[in-house]
């Protein structure tokens, strides 16, 4: 077998490989001597069958096994002697000439093939004692606590009946039916029953809370809405609508006292209790978004240490994800580029150098993580499986059966595992200076950053419809979600 560097230029390579037809025959027969002690023939003792015989039975489809070795044997070959690290699996190439495949597959003649590879560039890992980054700390006040349990007495406070004859007012919950329709033709998702909706909280679209106010149970009222134009269904997205409704019921707001028995309603054995548990989740909340915002700093500062050429492949692979998703959410938005004020070649630009962005610092932290031997133990896997398990009741087993029989969606609950662990290392080597700062300071930047889209880069194994919701849920007249808004920046989040 003959190997021959034919082409080394950047991050691309390509081995050309000859096989002669003495070569391609020599295994040949090697197989089918393997086979023949193995091997049950009518006619034939065990281990007696003519290897002529097998050759003519057996001949071709050995052969197809036997280049399909030489094809693994051969880049494995010229990976490990030139010290090669693959950014992607190597594309092989055959002639496209079928007259000379078929000679080689029937033993008559050898065979040639190129073997094409990207390479991963070599980085030189840098001094982690020259990163400095902040780390915003916030501490959690009795006022946060309080607001916390303010907002849970809220949302759990019984309503009463009013009196017969009594209209709705602001804060009260009133419960309708309705049909809606556009243009006096109802539309799918627009009918609702036993609808409950509370007056003044804007969970639903503009203006209609405010027309039920001065209802009372019994009445029959039409209320004429608009969808925003930003509305998530874009087939209603701006569209006028009336709503034929019955009011069946206006209630009253109680107060929820909140007291032991209050707390007690929450699985909390007292108030203080109850107290203590929300401290825990709001700190908890506080140390994931410091954590966030830290980590979006060191990665910042890593993208402008290192500077390498990245492998083609790799950033077309991330790109192509991170393409999709935004065709994806305009098409489901129903708008186009002129209406996110910009043109789909400026966008392309853009998403590209976001796509750039993630494949660099993905390497970088690769290659950091290798150095220092991180390691993802089968127990932080099996942690990551069965969290990912807890985000489908119901389906635990199955989550865990399809992360247990698929290897490549287990290296997928791995990469963040591991990602996560060379950032502890790289800032336990780094300058980290904690920063106090107010609540409002820490989550500011965490609210606006909730709105950028992330990549789908990286295929997400799913052992279920995640994220999916009911569409025609979107049809009624709910408060519209928030606008997408494009990325700036790659957090490698």
């Amino acid at each position: 077998m003959q190997v021959t560097n034919t082409l080394s230029e950047g991050l691309k390579r390509e081995f050309n490989v000859v096989l002669a037809a003495q070569d391609l025959a020599e295994r040949l027969t090697a197989q089918l001597v393997e086979m023949k002690d193995k091997v049950r023939i009518n006619g034939f003792r065990p281990g007696k069958v003519p290897l002529e015989h097998l050759r003519r039975v057996y001949g071709r489809q050995v052969m197809g096994d036997v280049v399909q070795n030489v094809v693994n044997e051969t880049h494995r070959k010229i990976i490990d002697e030139n010290g090669i690290k693959l950014a992607l699996e190597p594309k092989i190439v055959f002639p496209e000439d079928e007259a000379v495949i078929e000679a080689a597959i029937t033993g008559k003649g050898g065979l040639e093939f190129t073997i094409q590879m990207e390479i991963l560039p070599k980085i030189e890992i840098k001094d982690f004692s020259g990163i400095s980054v902040t780390r915003q700390v916030a501490s959690v006040d009795d006022e946060s606590v309080n607001e916390a349990v303010n907002r849970m007495a809220e949302q759990s406070r019984p309503f009463a009946p009013r009196k017969e004859g009594e209209k709705s007012k602001t804060g009260d919950r009133v419960v309708v039916d309705f049909v809606g329709m556009i243009d006096s033709v109802p539309f799918e998702g627009g009918t609702g029953n036993d609808v409950p909706v509370e007056l003044g909280t804007g969970q639903f679209i503009p203006g209609f809370e405010d027309q039920l106010v001065g209802v009372v149970a019994g009445d029959t009222v039409i209320v004429k809405a608009t969808f925003p134009a930003e509305y998530s269904a874009a087939h209603l997205a701006g569209k006028a609508a009336t709503f034929n409704t019955v009011i069946k019921a206006v209630e009253a707001p109680g107060e929820a006292k909140i007291d032991d028995e209050f707390a007690k309603g929450f699985g909390m054995e007292s108030l203080e209790k109850l107290k203590d548990a929300l401290r825990a989740n709001i700190s908890r909340e506080y140390e994931a978004a410091a954590r966030r915002k830290t980590k979006r700093e060191l990665l910042d500062v890593l993208d402008g240490q290192y500077n390498f050429e990245l492998p083609p492949a790799l950033v077309e692979q991330e790109f192509n994800g991170i393409w999709g998703q935004v065709m994806s959410d305009l098409q489901q938005a129903g708008k186009t580029f002129a209406d996110e004020d910009t043109t789909e070649e400026a966008a392309r630009e853009e998403y590209l150098g976001i796509a750039k962005r993630r494949v660099r610092l993905g390497l970088v932290l690769a290659e950091i993580g290798e150095s220092a031997k991180v390691q993802v133990s089968d127990e932080e896997i099996s942690q990551g499986v069965m969290e990912r398990a807890r985000q489908f009741p119901g389906q635990e087993k199955m989550v865990w059966d399809f992360y247990r029989q698929n290897p490549q969606a287990v290296a997928e609950i791995r990469a963040p595992i591991f990602e996560e662990k060379v950032v502890d290392h790289i800032l336990s080597l780094a300058k980290v200076t904690d920063q106090t700062v107010t609540a409002d300071v820490l989550l500011t930047d965490e609210s606006a950053e909730e709105s950028k889209p992330k990549s789908k880069g990286k295929a997400k194994a799913k052992a279920s419809s995640e994220g999916e919701s009911d569409a025609s849920a979107d049809d009624k007249p709910k408060k519209a979600a928030p606008k997408a808004k494009a990325k700036k920046a790659a957090d490698g989040e």
